[in-house]
């Protein structure tokens, strides 16, 4: 059963990417479709955080990765019991449930240790002889519940005690040998209708008598038991199966196998693997951060197909996706770039347009499917477009985005040019930010042929600021470049207000001897009138990537 499907961007999320995931997740919710939740794949850029910020939407969940986790695939249910129930009610509810295992809880469901066959078989034969020096946890409580026995003198029934068990059919002088061989205070005697045993339980003060098959207690001894502490239990079934019940009258606690260990819900799948490999039924509690049992997962469960689908938004490139995507079904792909997608294991919906933002893509949805768009979701679609377009100045927009920006517009009274001016300025500062920050901000994975390469970008309303700081920009390209084995790592940073953009370029020195656009700097090439990554740069990289030698 599927339980959840994110909704996610690629890595290093920009504005539209992230603005997709939100309004496509409402887009479910509105269709009745709850399991759907909006992800992003990396930290929010400091405009599409004022973005949010400013109409008071709550950012999509950050997911750092997607690689097989212990809540992906465990059931959320795990039968549980209170440490302090007896054994006997403990196993009736694993019965009940067929279940393999049962966790033990204390009495907030923190988890104290986990009931299986293999532990009841292995504890019970500490107390099996009834005759043995063996020791079990009881109380008179517990006692009474498991067979079904009636008190006639009770002494603190709730009071958890150590305590020995001894079948009454010996001579009295023989017994009475067998008595000072234990402690009298931790001592439960069973017997049946025999007087001068009873009597001398009592003399000898034994914790309890229990007096098997209704047999009646003559009051002379319910007043010496009373005078010596000694509780007297009448239990309605004979003394042999009597002594065989009443072990199962210890605290479940106390046959538990305190050595298995809990795993956790963000635990990944190949670090529990050798631990249920370990563990006698070959399955473990799951635990949250505050130890308390939220459910079980078991071998068998990694067999199935996670509780967790994929919607990918603004991408459909394997290296631009969130680490892990490939162990899951991928349910669709909405998209508007360049076709360069998965292998799925199903046939997927793959909705592709060459338009200027997957905002745009999102937006038209809604209408398909007649649902009003909310204004505050209208207002973030406004601006996944405006800020994927440049304010509809970017060479990829399309007459399909304008007219999609002119319908929000509508719908939110927000003036296109003046909300563009400022959701562009919100990003365009450099400031204190680091140039790592900077770098990888936008930062997108490419492959052509064997050749691997990174572009990033941002845009600026004055490159004077990013110049200053060139070196800095240079020395973190090459560091990027050489740590992943790229052939270059670009940054490109385009001035709004030129409507062109500068690129810096660490890379390796046979292709930057194909290099033909003019030369700004060292490493810094002009690129007038080029602001589009997607539609403008990546072909003209393309191109020059045929002239490398391979």
């Amino acid at each position: 059963m599927v339980k959840k499907v994110y909704i996610i961007g690629h890595r290093n999320p920009d504005t539209d990417s992230v603005v997709a995931a939100t309004a496509y997740a409402e887009l479910k919710h509105l269709m009745g479709k709850d399991e759907y939740i909006a992800a992003r794949a990396g930290k929010l850029a400091p405009q599409t955080e004022y973005i949010f910020k400013r109409f008071k939407i709550s950012a999509p969940v950050y997911i750092p990765d997607l690689l097989p986790k212990t809540e992906f695939y465990m059931a959320e249910t795990c039968e549980t019991v209170s440490e302090n129930v007896s054994l006997w009610e403990a196993l009736a509810k694993m019965v009940e449930n067929n279940a393999p295992v049962l966790a033990i809880v204390d009495h907030e469901g923190h988890y104290k240790g986990l009931l299986n066959y293999n532990a009841f078989t292995l504890n019970s034969f500490k107390i099996m002889n009834p005759k043995s020096n063996d020791i079990f946890t009881a109380n008179l409580r517990l006692i009474e519940k498991t067979l079904n026995a009636t008190p006639i003198v009770e002494f603190c029934p709730e009071e958890y005690f150590n305590c020995s068990i001894m079948v009454g059919d010996d001579d009295v002088s023989t017994f009475r040998e067998l008595l000072e061989e234990h402690k009298s205070e931790n001592v439960i005697v069973i017997t049946g209708d025999r007087e001068d045993l009873q009597r001398l339980c009592i003399e000898e003060c034994v914790r309890a008598l229990i007096v098997t098959k209704d047999y009646v207690v003559k009051k002379e001894l319910h007043d010496l038991a009373r005078a010596n502490n000694v509780s007297i239990l009448s239990s309605h079934d004979s003394t042999m199966t009597t002594a065989l019940l009443i072990e199962y009258s210890a605290p479940v606690i106390s046959m538990a196998d305190m050595d298995i260990k809990p795993v956790h819900a963000d635990d990944t799948v190949q670090k529990i693997r050798p631990m249920l490999a370990k563990s006698p039924n070959r399955c473990l509690p799951v635990v949250d951060t505050e130890n308390k049992v939220i459910g079980l997962i078991s071998e068998s469960d990694l067999l199935q197909d996670p509780n967790v689908q994929v919607i990918l938004v603004d991408h459909n490139e394997p290296n631009q996706a969130i680490e892990g995507v490939e162990h899951y079904i991928i349910q669709e792909i909405v998209d508007h770039h360049r076709i360069n997608t998965f292998k799925t294991r199903y046939p997927i919906m793959l909705i592709n347009k060459p338009v200027g933002s997957t905002s745009t893509i999102i937006t038209n949805m809604y209408r398909e499917n007649r649902i009003p768009i909310p204004k505050d979701i209208a207002a973030l679609l406004l601006c996944g477009i405006l800020s994927d377009t440049l304010i509809l100045k970017s060479a990829t927009t399309t007459e399909y985005d304008e007219l999609t920006a002119e319908y929000l517009s509508n719908i939110t009274e927000l003036d296109i040019q003046q909300l563009g001016n400022d959701i562009i300025k919100s990003g365009s500062h450099i400031g204190e930010r680091s140039a790592s920050e900077v770098i990888h901000q936008d930062m997108k994975d490419y492959t052509e042929g064997k050749f691997k390469y990174t572009v990033s970008q941002i845009e600026v309303d004055s490159t004077t600021e990013i110049l200053e700081r060139k070196k800095e920009f240079l020395d973190e390209l090459e560091l990027a470049r050489r740590s992943a084995g790229n052939l270059f790592n670009a940054l490109l940073v385009t001035d709004i207000t030129k409507l062109s953009s500068i690129m810096f370029l660490a890379s390796d020195e046979k292709f930057e001897v194909v290099m033909n656009f003019p030369k700004r700097d060292d490493h810094i090439y002009y690129m007038k009138d080029i602001v589009s990554r997607k539609k403008q740069l990546i072909p003209l990289l393309s191109e020059l990537l045929g002239k490398v030698d391979q």
